[in-house]
């Protein structure tokens, strides 16, 4: 990228974080003279969208002009030959049939139309050649053996000058010379010209260096990096730093589109085919009515390249700094602008490190452990951007009483904005962690319509051991992991991140602190309450977490649910003995049947008689009791219906 010499020379220029650069150019241009502007190909795209001319002294601009690029392919299709890699002579000559050719061979001139061109395979007798038919002014038509011609012309001037543009394509393509671009103005006094654009070029990077003064206020010293890739030198020039990433994207706007167009024809263009129409069976009046023909507009929406009004005559504010060239810092919307108050020269393909920061900073000395894997904490700070500046995102490297200390790495930090730092490992102090966990506890139990719905919690306790072996004070930043569905119960964090709770530990000299780090987890059930057995309840009753009021009334339930079953044991055991009845009298039955088939038994058939009598008498008498008991419980499961209804708690 480049302009003529002393025509427009770069004046200013804006460096992004998203890939591209702001250049404005200025100069004097005489009465009726045109600008020039060169660019990369690869450029041609950001130009064309991003271009805007301002001319002052009472011209106007009259239009502009760029060399156009057709895509190679579009190029070349326009000729009614190719050249392929390694393509033949005599492949290339047959695609020229009917073209009018010389050959020499010595003293021999020949001259006749192409009548193909073709490849001799190699045999036991002869190598591979090529060969080539002509149709000579006699008629006669003869092959001829290229690799023995000395000389080779086409004769028609046309078919010469289409090769010769054809190779110019082809050169043209593999060319990384310059794309021009030129500005016509009219005007019959001299003019001066402003042009401003944006074309790809590298990021600029930032640096920081933190130098710790047991003395004094932290000082934070920025550095930025910029690239001159664009073979020209800058000299000069107003150079601002812009951090933040707008959108920006690449349009296609330098090569010529082309698009498939369908084939439309005219009716009477074909011929017509013949027709067998069918008879009529019904016939009826049809009332002819006019078609009204409506004709639409669609307005298309004319758009234009947004044009960034800058005044090259503005003046820069300068601001006192310690550093050979300071950088003024303002916001632009959601950008920040480091301008640097002096003019900056840069020389073609190099590169540049630009002090744009040196200030005082608010910031402590901190441990943090945020690794498990390791036992040592890692030194860090806690910055506090208190420039009023935005800070770009940049590798910090840390000093502390002028040594060496470590590095970092920092993200963007916004004026008033909080961010730590680590740079190094605490070797000087060491930590273990402890877990242990319970089982699930109940912490509330609801009771609405005869459903109860219970609150029980796993709770998980992590015991960070800290051991300071240093004889001095420090502060400790534990980070602890954000863990879904668990929920603190004691201890409170100084932040949280997405990911973690940050909690700040005091650590006197030499001493070995514990500090636990308790979770629950809150799980919620929800049951019947009839269908719960006495033993669950009794677990429910018994648990201290619950309020008295609650605990009672499920008490009374607690009552009901043993009442009942005491009465289903009564149940139970009389069945057991009606049971035991029935088959005593079954055995007793068949006993008098086989006695009654021998002679002399009579008497032990009436003591038979007399048992199952006795026996009848037994189970009348249990089976009013179970009728008793059943009516017990069936009053009984009543009132702990009752009661179930009315209770809520």
């Amino acid at each position: 990228m480049g302009a003529q010499a002393a025509e427009l020379p770069v004046r200013q220029v804006i460096l992004y974080k998203h890939g591209v650069g702001y250049f404005q150019r200025s100069g004097q241009l005489a009465a009726g003279e045109s600008a020039r502007l060169d660019f990369n190909a690869s450029e041609m795209n950001d130009v064309l969208k991003s271009l805007t001319i301002v001319e002052r002294g009472g011209g106007k601009i009259s239009g502009l002009r760029y060399d156009s690029s057709e895509p190679l392919e579009k190029k070349l299709s326009e000729y009614p030959f190719r050249l392929g890699a390694g393509q033949s002579l005599s492949a290339v000559l047959d695609q020229l049939k009917g073209a009018l050719i010389e050959l020499k061979f010595g003293a021999e001139t020949v001259r006749g139309a192409i009548l193909s061109g073709r490849v001799t395979p190699r045999d036991e007798r002869r190598p591979e050649s090529e060969q080539l038919l002509l149709l000579l002014d006699s008629g006669e038509m003869r092959n001829f053996d290229l690799a023995a011609a000395t000389n080779i012309r086409l004769l028609d001037s046309v078919l010469q000058s289409q090769f010769k543009d054809y190779l110019a394509a082809l050169v043209g393509a593999r060319s990384k010379d310059k794309r021009s671009v030129y500005i016509d103005s009219t005007g019959t006094q001299a003019r001066q010209l402003i042009a401003d654009y944006m074309i790809p070029m590298p990021v600029w990077k930032s640096s920081y260096r933190l130098i710790w003064d047991a003395t004094a206020e932290p000082m934070l010293e920025g550095w930025a990096i910029v690239d001159n890739t664009t073979g020209e030198e800058w000299t000069n020039v107003q150079l601002s730093l812009v951090s933040g990433r707008p959108i920006s994207f690449i349009s296609r706007l330098y090569e010529p589109r082309y698009i498939t167009r369908p084939t439309a024809e005219l009716p009477e263009e074909r011929a017509q085919r013949p027709v067998i129409l069918q008879g009529a069976i019904e016939e009826a009046k049809v009332a002819d009515a006019p078609a009204q023909l409506r004709a639409q507009r669609m307005a298309m929406p004319a758009s234009a390249p947004m044009a960034m009004e800058k005044d090259i005559a503005g003046a820069r504010e300068e601001i006192a700094s310690t550093i050979t060239a300071a950088a003024a810092g303002q916001e632009l919307g959601e950008l920040f602008e480091y301008r640097f108050s002096t003019p900056v020269t840069v020389r073609r393909n190099e590169s540049a490190m630009l002090p744009f920061l040196q200030q005082k900073l608010s910031a402590r000395k901190l441990l943090i452990y945020l690794d498990p894997s390791s036992v040592h904490p890692m030194n860090s700070a806690e910055l506090t951007n208190s420039s009023g500046k935005t800070l770009d995102g940049g590798p910090i490297t840390v000093y502390e009483d002028n040594a060496y200390a470590g590095e970092a790495l920092m993200e963007t930090l916004k004026a008033g904005d909080k961010r730590l730092i680590s740079y190094g490992v605490d070797l000087g102090t060491r930590l273990t962690t402890q877990f242990d966990s319970k089982g699930d506890l109940v912490r509330e139990v609801h009771l609405r319509r005869g459903v109860l719905t219970t609150r029980s919690a796993a709770v998980e306790t992590k015991t960070y051991t800290i051991r300071n072996v240093d004889q001095k004070a420090k502060t400790l930043i534990i980070e602890h992991p954000v863990r879904p569905q668990f929920k603190l119960t004691d201890q409170k964090p100084t932040e949280t991140t997405a990911n973690a709770y940050r909690f700040e530990v005091k650590l006197a000299a030499g001493v070995t602190e514990k500090f636990p780090v308790t979770e629950e987890r809150v799980f919620e059930n929800t049951l019947a309450i009839s269908s719960i057995t006495p033993d669950v309840l009794m677990t429910f009753v018994q648990n201290k977490n619950l309020s008295d009021a609650t605990r009672a009334q499920l008490q009374q339930v607690l009552d009901r649910k043993r009442q009942i079953a005491a009465v289903d044991g009564e149940i139970r055991r009389g069945e057991e003995q009606i049971r035991n009845l029935f088959q005593d009298q079954e055995r007793l039955r068949q006993n008098i049947n086989s006695l009654n088939r021998v002679a002399g038994q009579e008497q032990q058939v009436q003591a038979y008689s007399r048992q199952l009598a006795a026996q009848e008498a037994q189970l009348a008498s249990l089976r009013d009791r179970q009728a008793e008991s059943q009516r017990r419980k069936t009053a009984l499961e009543a009132e702990l219906n009752s009661l179930i209804e009315k209770m809520e708690f």
